[in-house]
């Protein structure tokens, strides 16, 4: 059984009434997949999980639309009780990286909008456009002393200035070459 059965199963119960059964489907999900997916929450029948969304908590307060892919180790978090009307909502189409977290600003409501694309290791706190994609922060290294090591882009930039240099120092050395021996 996948963590989607499992979880289906878990909101049909809770919808039911039969709130101890959910939460028993949702603990014997949340020990074989190492999840937390609440059976609060509105999640459309085709959502896929990749890597079985080993570590992903989702809170209840979410919807999530249809055609919707989330990797492994998500977080999806709304800052307010259970019992809100604040809501983290997931259009359809939507791709959610590896390792990314999305998480509403506190007691309000957030929104994914469709096609969206949050990149692995994106935290998201506030509203993403339909089409948009979000990426992570470039990572930065601080060292022992305290101070942020400069940021080195493997040389890209310094060996193709050193390129141009070169390419102009040619080009007018050739050019100067073409003169003299014209003359």
């Amino acid at each position: 059984m996948t963590p989607v059965t499992l979880w289906r199963l878990s909101t049909a119960l809770r919808s039911r009434g039969h709130d101890r059964a959910a939460q028993w489907v949702k603990k014997l999900n949340s020990a074989l997949y190492h999840n937390s997916l609440a059976p609060g929450a509105s999640v459309s029948p085709d959502l896929k999980f990749g890597h079985h969304g080993f570590g992903t908590m989702i809170h209840s307060n979410v919807v999530i639309g249809e055609r919707v892919k989330i990797w492994h180790n998500v977080t999806i978090a709304v800052r307010a009780s259970a019992k809100s009307p604040h809501r983290i909502i997931i259009e359809d189409d939507v791709r959610i990286g590896a390792n990314s977290v999305i998480i509403s600003p506190y007691e309000a409501s957030l929104r994914i909008g469709r096609g969206a694309r949050i990149g692995a290791g994106a935290v998201v706190s506030r509203d993403v456009p339909e089409g948009a994609t979000v990426i992570s922060a470039p990572p930065r290294v601080l060292l022992k002393d305290g101070s942020e090591e400069s940021r080195d882009t493997n040389g890209a930039d310094d060996a193709s200035a050193e390129m141009e240099s070169a390419d102009d120092a040619s080009g007018s050395d050739s050019g100067a070459a073409a003169q003299s021996s014209a003359s």
